[in-house]
């Protein structure tokens, strides 16, 4: 498949990722065949159709950041057609995400909270340290900080980074979440991985993994600028997929780092 013949469908085109995927996708040089949108706001060129299975037989690549009650029906279409998916929507109830699973035995899926290159290599660095430094001396906490209209909490990166330092440690997130602290909530717990979330302005992204022990403080930081950073990182994951066999896939494996 050559970069002039990789066919791409974007949904939620209309949307502010939607927008930007928009960018990305004819930066890189690919084609855009179209998205799906509920609203009427038309994008100049671009074919806006109320269903992706109306335009599932046209593309090679769907890119998906829409809102979680899309999934199961997305997982479908895409899974019938054999087309590579690339799925950011988070807050993933546990029968979404078994038929995103689903969908992964017939095509190739590469599924992330975050398409940022660098968030990519953030997870990974931090599920180095949850093995790394012991749980018992180092504490855990994942600070983010988003835009004022974000309406979830944490966020799905946040909870990313908080579910690979705890894989680090052997365990699975929700083992040793830490729930928000507010009033006389008592002391910290040892091991837990806890999670504060600030909302501000417009700011694009910023996560921090504060590691702290009695004696010393190591920190992870990502801060996103712009937007284009995740459109670009989802283009990118899209042009992979379309390559690869069925599975479910991660950024670490487009990145190359398994």
């Amino acid at each position: 498949m050559t970069r002039d013949t990789l066919r791409i469908a974007v949904t939620g085109v209309t949307g502010r990722m939607g927008k930007n995927l928009v960018l990305s996708v004819r930066e890189a040089g690919y084609a855009l065949v179209g998205g799906t949108s509920r609203a009427e706001s038309p994008i100049a060129d671009v074919r806006i159709v109320g269903d992706l299975s109306e335009l599932i037989s046209d593309v090679d690549a769907v890119i998906d950041f829409t809102h979680v009650s899309t999934v199961v029906r997305h997982a479908e279409i895409v899974s019938e057609a054999r087309v590579a998916w690339v799925l950011g929507t988070t807050g993933l109830s546990a029968a979404d995400q078994a038929a995103v699973e689903v969908a992964s035995e017939r095509t190739a899926v590469v599924q992330a909270a975050n398409f940022s290159p660098g968030v990519t290599l953030v997870e990974r660095l931090a599920r180095q340290m949850g093995a790394a430094l012991p749980a018992e001396t180092y504490d855990v906490e994942i600070v983010e900080m988003h835009h004022r209209q974000k309406v979830d909490a944490p966020s799905g990166t946040a909870l990313s980074i908080g579910a690979a330092v705890a894989a680090g440690r052997g365990f699975m997130l929700d083992a040793v979440r830490e729930p928000a602290r507010e009033g006389h909530c008592g002391a910290r717990s040892t091991g837990g991985i806890g999670f504060a979330a600030l909302r501000g302005g417009q700011i694009v992204g910023e996560h921090t993994a504060l590691f702290t022990s009695a004696r010393e403080q190591i920190g992870l930081t990502h801060r996103a600028f712009d937007r284009r950073v995740f459109s670009d990182g989802a283009v990118m994951a899209a042009a992979w997929a379309a390559k690869q066999a069925a599975g479910l896939y991660s950024m670490e494996h487009v990145l190359g780092l398994i």
